[in-house]
């Protein structure tokens, strides 16, 4: 016992340290910390001006999209000089003069786009001296702010691709490049929208800066311990319940959080006792706790803000990206929830004793369809009566909408105040009895409602992820400057005039919170700014599919497995915004590439999510998994077994990319909304029997030859196609000649696929594979003429003769002289899903053996007896 005492401040060092990272370890005192403060404020308020409507309104304060991620670069870099010192043996108490001025230069260039914008734009591709001394300079002090906020990893990396870009004709083989000059590499880095201040850093100035300030203001009114408190009065009583609560709690806040560290601190602190309480073990407490933070950065609708980044890199609606991220995410946060309790079964966990009153399960369960019903109904009042009233209302449609809104909030306000208010627990105090689930609940549900409207303006109204977080933050805004004033109004309390001062102060704190916390995501976009730059001036895109190609052999899983090494070796160390950048960039065109080449035409929404599931994985893998780290801080176990204890868990995280780049059915591609819930519940149970798989334990421990079944099960649930595709071959071979004949024979929801050998970009030989959707049009005629693509024959080959500028055969790949040397059109055979039937065959029969294993366990237990 004094052993553990006696490490505790060490732990709590520890801890302080990881979280350093992610706001700034350094906390001045007097003028300067004011000045600290009211910087950081200055800076959430910029950002909330430009994405509201008030500079179109008052027609000053408009800034183009370059001025503002020059502005947005100039007060991040600043304060990561401030905030973060240079050494750990640097002061934390006061800024040293070196940092002053650092901070001011680094703000200067970084500004030099806002505060020469019109010289610029008159000498574009052609800087003089004092742009090339600016940059250099910018380009040097940017590289320290991100050594100092974020560690080295990211630094060297854009380093290693800054020295590429210039020794490029000294590189050895395929690395060689012909190279840039200093004005080349400076033009391009730091005074274009191609490298630092390219889409990635546009990205967090118009989105992810509101989303964070929106997650700030909302934990700092409360809501991260009202998710907390939830979760463990709903799960708590389960086998394994802390754990159980821990995931849910980490879902929840992962919806609006940035950082999977974050995620991790936030939920940990209270969460990780709490399950070592129940009998976890300190190591596998923490890798619990890592597992579902960093699932929660695959969570929509932030991903860490990755989903607005794919927005742009992918250049398909937000919507679509929250659509397509939403099934993976879901089945695996359940089956998490399930290897928890799996791990409570194994070493016979019991929960916590719950303090709600004793009910029948049916009576439960009508309670729950109830509440569930009236939820969907009053949902569906909602949606069709503002669709009902927009038109009547008109132009005063959003006043009524805000009128209303306060009105509820007020309502649910006033209810919540019947219940007695949610404490702030300690962690590390006894808790004898879960808190009651109605009243838990009830007290602080005026908390989604913000969350709400924030769903609300992107899935509904169709507003653009920058102005549908500016309208919740300015709903959160309200709540926080309100709701304890109105709470003591309803509570019967005095000192309102206090409470107002106290929301106002809550208000300060969340701006402040906002941008420190956004002073590592500001600065991570910008130098990963410089990677993405570096890759579109070199090419170094290319090689990097040359050396993957090479050493994966032409095999198509062991390119893919190599995409996924890399992605977690270039995800090493970094936050997840930049951690998706770089990998997205690097490693996103080498999948759509060799894919082509082998035949695998893979959406590249689903390439985006492969790279990043696999780059935030990092945060969970040995060495260097900082989450790892940050749980074995709270934990007190060791964080290199913690880290691989969380990979374990996570194998599930892993497995799924693979699953969706070969099955995109589980992305919700091209599925109607019946098909969709199918591909919900048989994939749920897929992902449920993989984790038993990898858990070897479902109902018994699961002998060795169970494992590999039930594996077997979860592949085929999962890719039934796999099979179906050995059995019956779903193309039949056509002569190239035929390809109008074809064409005109396919219906119209089908494809051809068609290969082509010919020169690529370069010059060089290359063969790939095109899909090619069938056009409007009668006969195969009207369809060649609608595709705009003219063939020709000459030498026993089919050649392409010509595109049409602007046709879909021109957007699909097509290109002069061409030979098309295959066509493959789909036939007629039985729907895939067929498999399944084996598939659960299979799994009764593992069901069966373990369940009569453990009845002939338990018949021996009570003869004992």
């Amino acid at each position: 016992m004094q052993d553990d005492k006696s490490t505790a401040p060490s732990r709590d060092a520890e801890l302080e340290a990881l979280t350093a990272n992610e706001t700034g370890s350094r906390h001045p005192s007097g003028p300067v910390g004011k000045l600290l403060l009211c910087v950081a404020a200055l800076w959430s308020l910029f950002q909330l001006w430009i994405a509201s409507p008030l500079p179109f309104v008052f027609g000053f304060g408009i800034f183009s999209a370059t001025e503002a991620r020059s502005i947005h670069l100039a007060f991040a870099i600043f304060l990561a000089f401030m905030a973060y010192p240079a050494l750990k043996r640097s002061p934390r108490d006061r800024v040293p003069l070196l940092d002053w001025g650092l901070a001011l230069v680094g703000a200067f260039a970084a500004s030099y786009m806002y505060v020469f914008y019109e010289q610029l734009a008159q000498r574009p591709g052609a800087p003089i001296l004092q742009d090339v001394i600016i940059g250099v300079i910018g380009l040097l002090l940017l590289l320290e702010a991100t050594r100092r906020a974020l560690g080295p990893p990211l630094m060297i990396v854009a380093l290693v691709f800054i020295v590429y870009s210039l020794a490029g004709p000294y590189m050895p083989g395929m690395l060689a490049h012909r190279g840039v000059s200093l004005y080349g590499l400076v033009n391009h880095q730091w005074l274009t929208s191609q490298g630092v201040f390219g889409i990635a850093l546009g990205v967090s100035t118009s989105f992810v800066f509101l989303f964070v300030l929106f997650g700030a203001l909302l934990d700092k009114a409360g809501a991260g311990n009202y998710f907390i408190k939830v979760a463990f009065s709903m799960l708590g009583h389960y086998r394994g319940g802390p754990a159980k609560a821990a995931v849910v709690a980490s879902g929840m806040t992962g919806l609006i959080s940035g950082s999977s560290i974050a995620n991790t601190v936030t939920t940990g602190t209270f969460t990780i006792p709490m399950m070592k309480r129940v009998g976890f073990s300190p190591t596998k407490a923490g890798a619990v706790e890592v597992s579902s933070s960093v699932n929660g950065q695959i969570m929509p609708p932030v991903m860490g803000a990755a989903a607005f980044l794919m927005v742009e890199y992918v250049g398909i609606p937000y919507v679509e990206v929250i659509k397509h991220a939403f099934l993976p995410a879901v089945i695996s946060y359940i089956a998490l929830i399930y290897i928890v309790h799996l791990e409570a079964l194994k070493a016979n966990m019991k929960g916590l004793q719950s303090s709600n009153p004793v009910r029948p399960f049916l009576q439960k369960a009508v309670g729950f369809l109830t509440g569930l019903i009236g939820i969907m109904v009053l949902a569906l009042v909602v949606y069709y009566g503002l669709g009902w009233l927009k038109p009547v209302l008109g132009e005063a449609m959003p006043w009524v909408a805000a009128i209303g809104l306060a009105v509820v909030y007020v309502g649910l306000l006033k209810v919540g105040s019947r219940y007695p208010e949610l404490a702030h627990d300690d962690a590390n105090s006894e808790m004898t009895e879960l808190p009651q689930t109605r009243p838990t609940v009830m007290v602080g549900l005026y908390f989604l409602l913000p969350v709400v409207v924030l769903v609300w303006c992107l899935m509904v109204e169709r507003l653009s992820p920058g102005l549908s977080a500016f309208w919740a933050t300015v709903f959160m805004i309200v709540i926080i400057l309100t709701q304890r004033p109105l709470e003591a109004f309803f509570r019967g309390r005095g000192g309102l005039g206090q409470e107002v001062k106290r929301g106002c102060i809550d208000l300060w704190e969340g701006l402040i919170d906002g941008a420190r916390n956004m002073i590592g995501i500001g600065i991570a976009t910008a130098a990963a700014g410089i990677i993405v730059g570096a890759v579109s001036q070199t090419g170094v895109g290319l090689v990097l599919a040359d050396l993957v190609e090479t050493l994966s052999m032409g095999n198509l899983l062991l390119m893919l497995l190599l995409t996924g090494v890399l992605s977690l070796i270039l995800g090493m160390g970094l936050p997840t915004t930049a951690n998706y950048i770089v990998v997205s960039a690097l490693l996103a065109p080498v999948i759509v590439q060799l894919g082509q080449q082998n035949g695998l035409i893979v959406p590249l929404i689903a390439v985006h999510l492969f790279v990043f599931y696999f780059g935030i994985m990092a945060d969970v893998t040995p060495p260097v998994g900082l989450a790892s780290f940050a749980a074995a801080a709270i934990s007190g176990a060791d964080p290199i077994r913690t880290g691989f204890q969380a990979f374990y868990y996570s194998l599930r995280t892993a497995a799924l990319p693979f699953l969706f780049i070969f099955n995109t059915d589980l992305l919700l591609i091209d599925v109607n909304l019946w098909h969709g819930l199918l591909i919900f519940v048989v994939a749920t149970v897929a992902m449920l029997i993989f984790a038993a798989a990898t858990q070897g334990y479902m109902l018994v421990k699961s002998r060795w030859y169970e494992s590999l079944l039930l594996l077997l099960v979860a592949f085929t649930l999962f890719r039934p196609g796999f099979w179906m595709d050995t059995i019956h071959d779903p193309y039949r071979d056509i002569p190239p000649a035929q390809f109008q004949q074809a064409l005109g024979a396919i219906d119209d929801d089908s494809n051809l696929r068609v290969r082509i050998d010919g020169l690529d970009a370069y010059g060089a030989p290359t063969s790939f594979v095109i899909l090619v959707p069938a056009p409007d049009g009668e006969t195969g005629a009207e369809r060649m003429q609608n595709l705009g693509l003219t063939l020709m024959q000459q030498d026993g080959k089919t050649l392409v003769d010509m595109t049409e500028f602007g046709s879909q055969a021109e957007k699909l790949g097509f290109d002069f002289d061409q030979e098309i040397v295959a066509i493959r059109a789909p036939v007629e055979r039985w729907p895939k899903e067929w498999m399944w039937i084996p598939g659960l065959a299979v799994f009764a029969l593992v069901v069966w053996l373990q369940r009569r294993r453990r009845q002939a366990s338990g018949a021996r237990a009570d003869a004992v007896t």
